[in-house]
């Protein structure tokens, strides 16, 4: 009876997201679904990615979090639109959540839409939200067993960001062995080493960005 009520739940989610997605492409609209564990540095990503995007893609967030609106002021000092979802407990966003924040937002006048998604590993990854992609932040910090033990994380991401690499002499991380068992699970994905406290490779995946935009709204 649980798997059944579980079936049900993602398939109801499924169908919101497909409204989403064609809500999306009506506008043109490219939509990245940032996922990561808590303290992965995916706020602090996205601060530095505005600042280097602001001046050449109209952009907006939506933060998700199960409490506060702590990320969504961070993010609205940066000068671009965000809205705040609060889950109230639940450690996911799921598409009909997106679409109520929607409202929120000009979408004539969005090239680009960032989810935050809540910190989780495993429940973000399971409910489409109607994105073009998905992208995973994982901090070096956290060790470099991550990709194999949560693996629908990063078989489902179209890139992985790498954070906080300025940390890695203080820490008993194989980066190669990192690569090597990301690109295990997934051999297309697009791998970023960053630091987003100094903006060590934030250039070259703010590229990447630009690049998927402008696919999207040829």
């Amino acid at each position: 009876m649980e798997i059944s009520v579980n079936e049900g739940i993602l398939d109801l989610n499924e169908r919101a997201a497909s409204e989403n997605r064609k809500l999306f492409d009506r506008h043109g609209l490219l939509v990245i679904n940032i996922m990561g564990s808590p303290g992965a540095g995916k706020t602090t990503v996205l601060e530095k990615t505005i600042d280097v995007l602001i001046d050449s893609v109209r952009l907006a967030v939506i933060e998700g979090d199960i409490y506060t609106s702590k990320d969504a002021r961070r993010i609205e000092k940066h000068g671009v639109p965000v809205r705040q979802i609060n889950t109230g407990g639940a450690c996911h966003l799921d598409a009909r959540m997106i679409r109520k924040a929607l409202d929120e937002f000009d979408l004539e006048n969005i090239d680009l839409l960032i989810i935050e998604n809540v910190g989780n590993l495993v429940c973000p990854v399971e409910f489409n939200l109607g994105e073009d992609i998905k992208v995973a932040v994982l901090s070096i910090t956290e060790g470099d067993d991550k990709p194999l033990k949560y693996p629908l994380l990063f078989k489902e991401s179209a890139a992985v960001i790498l954070n906080k690499i300025d940390l890695l002499d203080f820490t008993d991380v194989d980066m190669d062995s990192l690569r090597r068992d990301i690109r295990k699970i997934n051999p297309v994905v697009d791998i970023f080493e960053v630091s987003a406290r100094s903006g060590e490779g934030i250039d070259d995946w703010v590229r990447w960005i630009i690049k998927k935009v402008k696919e999207k709204t040829e």
